[in-house]
């Protein structure tokens, strides 16, 4: 059993620690919160004896082994480096890091300390997601991909009506790319790994962020866009189209729908049911690698690439976070 601690109270959190106890063999042993009783107060969902409102304690603790991260982005690098310096494995949310340096880090710092070190990218691990890496070669010779997650942010009125929330304040890394755009890199990347060269537009709000964008991704012979939007709405699926037909997948994230069309034929559905709790399935590979102790997982290779697209993506569209500027403890 993987007693874990987690970092963040909100709704992300409770459906992670919903996955990881379907899993049976992770418990919830410790909650952190920045004040006793917001870490009570979830603990009346999720009985636990431990309580930290001090993170250092919290990795130097012997009750736990692995760590659930799922607070602001900025964060995420400084956490995992404490609680993978203390020997804890951490599973933090996407995106990793909030740039390429911060990312390389952890994953050294994680190699260094012989613990595993995983990012909560969730689409990668399901099932239709495997579904659509072994349904590829049916399309033929690749030409063209568009993934979208377009979806109209319900903090942007908060943003328009003066206040700075999280989603649109760099102060957090955060904005529409590192955001909702980040399934689509990755997505792509864990497909086809890295691009020979990729070209990104952006529009950016006053705060500093992007509020949507596109990006293009050129690989050998084919290209893949990427729509983005935090301030638009759009339920299109994804396509991947090939010269003997196309795969059309309904809501990237969670890949609900897989559709196979061969050219001039009629489609066929691919998909699979998967849980209704669709973080179950990033619980049961993250248990599975602490249980492989496998430190170098090929995640990391992803990982890696996709935080330096992200990197890069924000370079080309002048979106700035304060962490650039800061050194890596």
């Amino acid at each position: 059993m993987i007693r874990f601690a987690v970092i963040g109270t909100n709704w992300i959190t409770r459906q992670f620690v919903d996955a990881a106890h379907e899993t049976g063999k992770m418990k919830l042993t410790a909650i952190y919160s920045r004040t006793l009783e917001q870490a009570q107060a979830f603990s009346r969902d999720y009985p636990v004896e431990h309580f930290f409102t001090s993170l250092d304690r919290l990795a130097q603790s012997e009750a736990v082994d692995a760590v659930y991260i799922a607070s602001p982005n900025a964060l995420h690098c400084q956490q995992a480096l404490l609680f993978l310096q203390h020997k804890k494995h951490v599973i933090c949310e996407k995106p990793l890091a909030s740039n390429l340096r911060e990312a390389e880090a952890m994953i050294a710092c994680a190699r260094a300390n012989q613990v595993v070190l995983f990012e909560a990218f969730k689409t990668a691990s399901l099932p239709n997601f495997h579904i659509l890496r072994q349904a590829l070669p049916k399309v033929g010779k690749l030409r063209k991909a568009l993934f979208r997650y377009c979806q109209y942010s319900s903090r942007y009125q908060r943003y328009l009506e003066g206040e700075n929330p999280n989603t649109f304040n760099p102060a957090w890394s955060n904005g529409s790319i590192m955001d909702i755009g980040y399934y689509c890199l990755a997505a792509a990347v864990s497909l086809w790994g890295e691009p020979a060269r990729v070209v990104a537009t952006a529009s950016l709000l006053e705060s500093g962020v992007d509020a949507h964008g596109t990006v293009v991704m050129s690989y050998d012979g084919f290209d893949v866009t990427l729509l983005h939007s935090k301030v638009s709405q759009s339920d299109l699926p994804g396509e991947i189209q090939g010269e003997a037909g196309s795969l059309v997948i309904g809501q990237l994230a969670d890949c609900q729908q897989i559709h196979f069309i061969p050219r001039g034929a009629k489609p066929q559905d691919l998909s699979q049911p998967q849980h209704i709790n669709t973080l179950l399935y990033e619980a049961e590979t993250f248990v599975r690698l602490v249980e492989e102790h496998a430190v170098d997982h090929p995640g990391l290779t992803v990982t890696r690439i996709t935080a330096a697209l992200l990197t890069e993506i924000r370079r080309q569209t002048g979106v700035v976070f304060p962490a650039d500027a800061l050194a890596v403890v």
